[in-house]
């Protein structure tokens, strides 16, 4: 797999599709973008990108907890957001 060029355009994209208009998933997935994205490994940048084209309420019960992704990859990134979030006290 070749290394993800992510240029700060790409980033500001990828912040600005982090901001989903439901305020509960802004206060988990912004700070994450925010804070923790850039140090991601290339497997997980991509899996965040790819969680992005998720639907809000799929979104809201993983980050909250309340289901787990059948998709491994969802869920090996949400189990970072989750990480994130409640190391941040986020949630």
């Amino acid at each position: 797999m070749s290394n993800l060029m992510i240029d700060e355009n790409d980033y500001k994209r990828i912040r600005w599709a982090s901001r989903r208009g439901m305020l509960e998933l802004d206060l988990i997935l912004v700070p994450f973008v925010e804070n923790q994205f850039r140090g991601l490994n290339d497997q997980d940048k991509r899996r965040y990108i790819n969680l992005l084209e998720g639907e809000d309420n799929d979104l809201f019960v993983w980050c909250l907890g309340r289901q787990v992704p059948t998709d491994p990859d969802d869920a090996a990134i949400i189990k970072l957001i989750i990480e994130y979030a409640r190391s941040a006290n986020k949630i």
